[in-house]
């Protein structure tokens, strides 16, 4: 059984940081895809951005520039790094990972960016 559990969301001013962590209960290999979600309240959960296993990044539109994913496989964990705050990022923050064919999810952590 695969787990992954994300960690580091809470409330923060405009224009401040945070860095949210994925940990999985498994090891993270490097030929995994990883990637971070979204949802606002009352909105549809939407794509964040992405890490390839070679270690390529994509962003969605609305958070490129400010935030940034990384992987440290020893450690099983994936980060997102979350600068320049806005608002309008508020939102439960998921980690997906692509293990064996196969989507799993965590929990989510919540942000909320007070303005």
């Amino acid at each position: 059984q695969v787990q992954l559990k994300e960690s580091g969301g809470g409330l923060v001013q405009a224009g401040g940081s945070l860095r949210l962590s994925c940990v999985g209960s498994i090891r993270i290999r490097s030929n995994y895809h990883m990637a971070w979600y979204r949802q606002a309240p009352g909105k549809e959960r939407e794509f964040v951005g992405r890490i390839t296993p070679g270690g390529m990044t994509d962003y969605a539109d609305s958070v490129k520039g400010r935030f940034t994913i990384s992987r440290d496989n020893a450690k099983n964990t994936v980060y997102l790094q979350m600068t320049s705050l806005k608002p309008e990022d508020t939102a439960d923050y998921y980690c997906k990972g692509v293990i064996g064919g196969y989507d799993y999810w965590g929990q989510g952590t919540h942000v909320t960016v007070s303005s």
